[in-house]
């Protein structure tokens, strides 16, 4: 410690002899530089961060609003899927098949599944029938079988950039639901 406090006075004596030697206008302008360093040092370090949180608050408040809404449909879209009825496994059944009425998708029935044969099935078609086979008919899917192609026509091309081949089974509901 005693070591330490003498190495400090010693560079405290060598930085005031320097300081004296300088001539009082070198000593006004290196005053001025280490106030201006010392005012770009307090704007990095307190005025900068504080200015960059307030111009993105706007920002940051619009993504939380969206994820809020967001949160809000589905939560409302579980209270319904929980408040809803089961259905009967033929009730079921009826509504898938009613689903799908294009030769794109074919349906097999094996018991309390059931598969479905893609052909050149729009990826925005696929998705939109998975979703209305989920809520209209109860269905689950169970196992997918997909190949990505592209189409194979200039019509269907200009249509969809993508197309899915193969099968998926879907879970039918168990045949003692009432409904």
């Amino acid at each position: 410690m005693n070591a330490l406090s003498r190495s400090r006075q010693q560079l405290h004596a060598q930085a005031h002899a320097r300081w004296q030697a300088l001539s009082p206008r070198e000593q006004r302008m290196l005053a001025l530089l280490g106030a201006l360093v010392g005012v770009l040092l307090f704007w990095a370090l307190a005025i900068a961060p504080a200015l960059h949180t307030l111009r993105d608050s706007a920002q940051r408040r619009a993504q939380i609003n969206q994820q809020q809404a967001l949160m809000l449909a589905l939560q409302a879209q579980a209270q319904s899927l929980q408040t809803r009825l089961p259905l009967s496994r033929e009730e079921a059944l009826r509504n898938l098949q009613s689903l799908t009425p294009n030769a794109q998708m074919q349906l097999q029935v094996q018991g309390e599944r059931v598969t479905v044969q893609l052909k050149a099935v729009p990826a925005a078609a696929l998705a939109n029938w998975l979703t209305q086979a989920r809520q209209q008919a109860q269905t689950l899917p169970v196992e997918a079988h997909l190949t990505r192609n592209s189409p194979s026509n200039a019509a269907t091309a200009a249509s969809a950039s993508l197309v899915w081949d193969g099968s998926l089974v879907l879970s039918l509901p168990s045949r003692n639901a009432t409904p």
